[in-house]
């Protein structure tokens, strides 16, 4: 059993030397945005740019998922059965990576710290991006998107620690809202991106992905370790925690919880953002309309679908703050449920189709939570490993319900595959209720490896 007290780091160290300095205020000690030191500024760009080209590079494939899997196997109507079975695939490769990315960066960020973890992944996600555009069958598409989904999945928990452990505790639902906020414009880009590139072969769109490897200069050279992660490194030398303390007697109720969580309701998060789409794509009124103009439709509502999702960011940032994170997250899910049932219980045209994905786009601020709800349930030297593999062990899960789904429905209808995904929100709500709650000032789990002590009930 590990026994090395891991620093929360509430009173700065004397180090100065790649942490953040002791002459800058700490975290608790910040009460405007004019308090914050040019380091923990430099921090929070680092991270919110790398949550940017996230949503860039992850939603690529999304937006001309059908058009290229048909132009990589040969065949002229994105209703043909293999075109939504190979999708499918490569998205199910995808959130594995996903998942496997946040596990294995997440080590390696507290391994190594997070600003090299931080650089490695985007490094990763950009490159592999990039790659897709030369992909000749489907299989080397696969295998492209599956190692930039490392990439992608490793920077979530990376990019939430370095700002967790920087940023002011009690500005945590907002500073979650504005992370979220900006993978959001990431699938805005990506949006605009597919809609300005239409009339072209849909791999164009994966050169724009290469984008985001030009950030890790900067980051390198001015993003710093923070202080919490240095100073907990030196404390506990070469007793680190490994993978294995997430499933310990202390730990293992809260891990399990979070996975169930996660788990439903990514699944059915990301069945939604898969199939909603090819949806819209193969209504009777939108199917007979040229590829280009199919493109364009589902850019701009996917565009205000996303849109609107940033507002809804905001909205689970101010009920997190008022009635605490996990009765929030509870809410949020019910609300993601009854959206998406009023949306596919029954057939709609696509006029009738759109308010609805709109109300759904609100509900998605559910996952702004998690960034900033997940790391300080961890001790530091656990933090990217247990926020990481917890959140991202559920993409595992949502890959293979991604694929079900997309089985369980008929050949170029997916509205039952949808209607069913959204029931995957009610027991999401329910385990969520059964989640430990952060302090009121948004106070990390206790150091030691004790259970969070509730304080918002």
């Amino acid at each position: 059993m590990l026994h090395v007290r891991l620093s929360d780091s509430t009173h700065p160290t004397k180090n100065g030397r790649g942490a953040l300095s002791a002459i800058e205020p700490s975290p608790s000690e910040v009460r405007s945005l004019g308090d914050l030191s040019p380091q923990q500024w430099k921090s929070g760009i680092a991270a919110w740019l790398g949550w940017l080209f996230d949503g860039l590079d992850m939603h690529l494939y999304v937006l001309v998922a059908a058009p290229f899997v048909a132009l990589l196997l040969g065949v002229q109507d994105t209703r043909d059965p293999n075109v939504g079975w190979y999708s499918s695939l490569i998205q199910g490769a995808f959130l594995i990576g996903w998942a496997l990315g946040g596990g294995f960066f997440g080590r390696v960020g507290d391994r190594l710290g997070r600003s090299r973890a931080l650089s490695l992944t985007i490094l990763t996600y950009a490159m592999f991006t990039g790659l897709s555009f030369v992909a000749q069958t489907w299989w080397q598409l696969l295998i492209f998107r599956f190692v930039a989904a490392l990439g992608i999945g490793g920077e979530w928990a990376v990019g939430a620690s370095l700002l967790s452990e920087t940023w002011p505790r009690s500005w945590r639902p907002w500073i979650a809202a504005t992370l979220q906020t900006g993978v959001n414009i990431g699938v805005l880009l990506a949006t605009l991106t597919a809609y300005l590139m239409a009339s072209l072969e849909p791999r164009y769109v994966f050169l724009v992905g290469v984008l985001p490897a030009f950030l890790v200069f900067w980051i390198r050279r001015a993003v710093p370790e923070t202080e919490e992660w240095d100073t907990a490194r030196k404390q506990a030398a070469e007793r680190q925690p490994g993978v294995g303390e997430l499933f310990r007697k202390q730990f293992r109720r809260r891990a399990i919880l979070i996975i169930l969580v996660c788990s439903l309701s990514l699944t059915g998060h990301w069945a939604f953002l898969f199939w909603f789409q090819q949806h819209l794509r193969n209504l009777p009124e939108v199917v007979t309309w040229s590829d280009q103009a199919k493109t364009e439709y589902v850019s701009l509502v996917f565009l205000s679908v996303i849109v609107v999702s940033i507002l809804g960011n905001f909205v689970a940032a101010a009920l997190a703050k008022y009635i605490g994170y996990r009765r929030a997250i509870a809410l949020l899910c019910l609300g993601y449920f009854l959206s998406m049932t009023a949306a596919y219980a029954t057939p709609l045209d696509h006029s009738a189709l759109v308010p609805l994905l709109l109300l759904i786009g609100v509900f998605q601020g559910v996952f702004g939570l998690f960034t900033m709800y997940l790391p300080p349930l961890f001790p530091t030297l656990l933090r990217t490993t247990g926020a990481g593999f917890c959140y991202n062990i559920g993409r595992i899960v949502a890959a293979f319900g991604t694929v079900f789904f997309g089985l369980f429905s008929k050949v170029g209808d997916y509205r039952m595959a949808l209607f069913y995904a959204g029931f995957l929100f009610l027991p999401a709500a329910v385990v969520a209720l059964l989640l430990p709650e952060l302090a009121k000032d948004g106070s990390p789990a206790e150091s030691s490896f004790e259970p969070v002590t509730s304080v918002a009930d």
